[in-house]
């Protein structure tokens, strides 16, 4: 299938939400082991005991372990390019963190599918909006455009 024929069969979800996630739990292990890859170990993010008596009450994941989530989101949207070889990250256009995600909250990621590129090469730019929710907040935590270039 070429691209230009999955891009006409995809236009009509332009816009459109195409998946919200179920909840995941963002645990003190996972911000942890973050600060242990990114050498990132403010104490906002690891230490128990000083983050409980910062600004807010306990530690709180990094932003861009909240980011790092969207592959695992991305993953799990039922919506398929049908005949793609092979897809990559090409990279991230705005990104907003809004409110911090605390270790021991709940995230999901409600993503919209904003648009679609066809490119040289029999390819497709796919641009979709991740709004990253923590569970009883009204605030997001992030809100990211990212960008997936799709190969047939």
């Amino acid at each position: 299938m070429s691209a230009a024929s999955v891009l006409k069969e995809m236009e009509k979800f332009i816009g459109k939400e195409i998946f919200l996630s179920d909840w995941t739990e963002v645990t003190q292990s996972q911000i942890n082991q973050f600060a242990d890859s990114t050498k990132d170990h403010q104490w906002i993010h690891v230490d128990e005991k000083k983050a409980a008596q910062g600004p807010f009450g306990r530690t709180i994941a990094h932003g861009f372990l909240t980011l790092s989530h969207l592959p695992f989101f991305s993953y799990q949207v039922p919506l398929k390019m049908e005949g793609s070889q092979m897809l990559i990250n090409y990279g991230l256009d705005k990104v907003r963190f809004i409110n911090p995600v605390m270790s021991g909250a709940r995230i999901r990621d409600r993503i919209v599918l904003a648009a679609l590129e066809e490119k040289p090469g029999n390819r497709i730019l796919m641009t979709q909006t991740h709004t990253i929710e923590i569970e009883g907040q009204e605030k997001p935590a992030c809100v990211a455009e990212m960008l997936t270039m799709t190969f047939f």
